[in-house]
């Protein structure tokens, strides 16, 4: 038996989990290293990338200066990687892959969170738009340039594969009309196949961002004064256990009190998720990876009361927080940001950087909005404006 394949030995795997030594492989064929798997290689170069290290100042729902309490990117993904690891661990499948998707789930989100994407989006949209999902997919394979013998971080198959699908399939079999041109363009080179659903792993790293945002923008809420648990009482999953808190302790200061609710709603997802699944995989009875894939339906999900729940939750949030009016104020400045700087660029390539200007070269009108895009994607929010500012404060001109 081979160094490597110690790694796919572990007898906790369940029989549809994705083992290592079974990986199909990367698109730039490497040898196999003798102390770690190909997935927790796939989970140290998603690490060690600069994508990673920038959702540091990347925006959940609060512009970055806005406080140091409140999620960023970076942490929000670490929690995403926590909750799925957890529930992995409870299926019997690969942590290391879901933990490797957790990680990089976010890379393509723009500065400002949602509000950056849709201005992105909507200036995109003579240009073939733009999907966060899929720029998620073009900086792994395209824009992390790190390495001498390859564009990208040449993850293996699997881990592109639940980047691009682990919301479910993008496509009919051989119908790519619509989906987008980053993910077209990759599938090409490296069929991903876009028609299947994608692993356990995948799903669980998908299930898991939810638990994590939702739970999280609660406390974040709380913690801006945007709302008060007074207000969840049409909202069973908080308020049971908000009830369920003060029955136990009586009054706790403010901090105490959001922690022991929130720790709760994460407990509770995570609990009717593993339940749900084990009882979906005992029904389907899957022997590979492969018979999750074609199962033609999610594998790993809340029960339906849990996902009545959690829709009921994701409405209350939607109304009273993302758009409060003080959100909004931020997202109406992130969008003017982002646009400002889109339309400069395009419009004087010879304001980006060198190295940029060096890329934009020669390029078609398509491919320099796309380049553009890269560009902006990219940034921090931080960054983003600190370059607004340079370009467009006219009392200044620093460089």
């Amino acid at each position: 038996m081979s160094d490597f394949r110690i790694f796919s030995s572990r007898p906790n795997y369940a029989p549809y989990a994705l083992i290592p030594e079974q990986t199909r492989g990367r698109l730039h064929d490497e040898k196999n290293t003798s102390n770690r798997s190909a997935y927790q290689r796939d989970r140290d170069r998603i690490i060690h990338s600069g994508a990673f290290r920038r959702l540091k100042h990347k925006t959940q729902v609060f512009v970055h200066h806005v406080g140091d309490y409140y999620r960023t990117r970076l942490t929000h993904s670490i929690e995403v990687a926590q909750i799925g690891r957890s529930i992995a661990r409870a299926l019997g499948l690969n942590e290391d892959v879901t933990e490797a998707l957790a990680l990089a789930h976010d890379f393509g989100h723009t500065p400002f969170g949602h509000a950056g994407e849709e201005a992105l989006d909507d200036l995109m949209k003579p240009y073939k738009g733009f999907d966060h999902n899929a720029q998620s997919l073009r900086v792994v394979t395209k824009l992390e340039n790190r390495y001498a013998s390859f564009s990208g971080l040449n993850l293996t198959w699997d881990t592109l594969e639940g980047l691009a699908k682990h919301n479910g399939p993008l496509c009919e079999k051989g119908d790519f009309s619509d989906i987008h041109v980053n993910f077209r363009e990759y599938n090409d080179e490296h069929d991903l196949e876009l028609h299947t659903f994608a692993s356990a792993e995948a799903q669980v790293a998908a299930i898991a961002d939810d638990i994590a945002y939702n739970s999280h923008d609660v406390a974040d809420g709380i913690r801006a004064g945007l709302i008060d648990f007074d207000q969840f009482s049409s909202v069973p999953l908080v308020h049971n256990n908000v009830v369920h808190v003060h029955d136990k302790y009586g009054t706790l200061d403010a901090s105490r009190e959001q922690h022991e609710v929130i720790r709760r709603i994460i407990g509770q997802m995570i609990n009717d998720v593993i339940k749900t699944s084990e009882k979906n995989l005992m029904d389907m009875k899957p022997e590979s990876a492969d018979d999750i894939r074609g199962a033609g339906k999610i594998t790993i999900e809340f029960s339906d009361d849990m996902r009545n729940q959690d829709k009921t939750l994701k409405k209350f949030l939607m109304r009273n927080m993302y758009r409060h009016y003080k959100v909004n104020r931020m997202s109406s400045k992130a969008r003017r940001v982002v646009t400002e700087l889109f339309n400069l660029y395009l419009s004087e390539t010879d304001v980006l950087p060198t190295e940029w200007q060096q890329v934009i070269e020669g390029a078609t009108e398509m491919e320099k909005a796309r380049l553009v895009a890269d560009f902006i994607a990219g940034m921090t929010d931080r960054f983003a404006l600190l370059e607004h500012k340079r370009l467009f404060d006219t009392s200044t001109f620093e460089l």
